[in-house]
């Protein structure tokens, strides 16, 4: 049994949500770590006083529970082992392997004192029916590979080794928390990488999907990770993959723009891209058109592409996204009359506008990234993020932070 790293930032959301009346959903891409998560907040539980008898954990994906293929055989087995005293936590793994497994847990919230944890590999799980029959009734907590801050905690490294030396492993190897088993052998690490991309592009895509072309979908993956941080739309993919003469146009026109549409939206599913809308800050809408697609995790990418230094802008924008998706934010790509802004976060009560650019030395590149900021009319906080340790820390109010320290703060 490896031993287990604590992630705070999900322990706690997990542990402010017991013993609310709602279903708590960890979602995530294969092996990010909720197995881990709910390992320790199984032993939070027993920590904390909760006898075993009333702590129920099954991982469904077990061979142990193999007669447990639907919902019925499901609910049975466990409430014959549910107490009668107290209230009794149930912490199931990978759900979607029980057919309609909603009902039962539905079943169990209204039969039983129970506070129920669930994981789950795809979007699927969280389908129409599903939302329709727990309507309400439950949290969603997502679950991303490590961050930066999580990564310094999880490798041991060296006294001598500089920040920016972690840093750039961190770019080179992504937050998959298996690698640490790895110690940074790129050999193995890309094997690991390779091994849990396929099972997800399997299992949770092409099973799911058995009209979707393997090949198809893998040059629609290739394209997206050799475009990240670049405005794409499902038309202009197809019409480049139908030039190419990988996706067949069809007679009617567009085929290809459906086909990239719904292959991107499988890849969501298995949350391995995320896709991102663009926003007129100045008109405040959504434009329907034109978004950007990010990648779970830097691995990934550079197993599939290798890794090569000069994509270091992209690869940092998307590192930026997803610190902003697990900082909370609902992030779009912003729309400045003719510019664009990287990013425009939003919670409820903040907005952030934010710019990545690798460096801000010259002063073209200066003016290029300050120049959307400088256009937006309200007094939400302007950001631009770089890799320069500049003494220079803003250009008229607009802040200007060194990218490692903002991902460490």
């Amino acid at each position: 049994m490896t031993e287990l790293i604590n992630r705070p930032e999900y322990l706690d959301q997990l542990i402010q949500n017991k013993d609310v009346d709602l279903v708590k959903i960890v979602t995530g891409i294969r092996r990010c770590g909720k197995s881990s998560l709910l390992d320790l907040f199984h032993q939070y539980l027993s920590a904390h006083g909760v006898a075993d008898a009333n702590i129920i954990h099954m991982n469904l994906e077990s061979l142990r529970y193999r007669e447990l293929s639907d919902y019925l055989a499901f609910y049975d087995y466990v409430s014959e082992r549910i107490p009668k005293d107290g209230k009794t936590y149930l912490i199931f793994d990978e759900l979607q392997a029980i057919e309609h497994w909603e009902k039962a847990v539905e079943s169990f919230r209204l039969d039983f004192d129970v506070d129920i944890y669930i994981t789950g590999s795809n979007a699927y799980l969280l389908s129409t029916e599903f939302s329709t029959l727990l309507s309400g009734r439950y949290v969603e907590i997502r679950m991303l590979p490590l961050s930066f801050k999580e990564f310094l905690t999880f490798y041991e490294f060296e006294v001598s080794v500089t920040i920016e030396e972690k840093f750039q492993k961190y770019l080179q190897f992504g937050g998959m928390p298996i690698l640490r088993e790895y110690r940074f052998n790129e050999a193995r690490s890309n094997q690991a990488l390779e091994g849990i991309y396929s099972t997800v592009v399997l299992r949770d895509i092409l099973q799911r999907c058995n009209q979707a072309d393997q090949g198809t979908l893998q040059k629609i993956v290739l394209f997206l990770c050799s475009n990240i941080g670049s405005i794409t739309s499902p038309n202009s993919i197809g019409n480049i993959l139908s030039n190419e003469g990988n996706i067949q146009s069809g007679k009617g026109k567009n085929v290809a723009g459906k086909t990239v549409d719904k292959y991107i939206s499988m890849l969501r599913n298995a949350f391995i891209f995320y896709s991102v809308c663009r926003y007129d800050v100045k008109g405040k809408q959504l434009l329907k058109t034109l978004g950007k697609n990010y990648i779970i995790d830097m691995g990934f990418r550079n197993m599939l592409l290798g890794y090569r230094d000069a994509d270091r802008g992209h690869i940092i924008e998307n590192i930026v996204f997803l610190e902003l998706v697990r900082r909370d934010y609902r992030v779009y790509i912003g729309k400045v009359g003719e510019t664009e802004v990287d990013f425009v976060a939003e919670k409820p009560n903040d907005k952030l506008y934010i710019q990545v650019t690798e460096n801000m030395q010259s002063p073209e590149t200066r003016e290029r990234e300050l120049r959307p900021l400088r256009m937006i009319p309200d007094n939400y906080e302007k950001i631009v993020l770089s890799m320069d340790r500049s003494y220079i820390n803003s250009y008229d109010g607009i802040k200007s932070l060194y990218l490692i320290d903002w991902l460490l703060s």
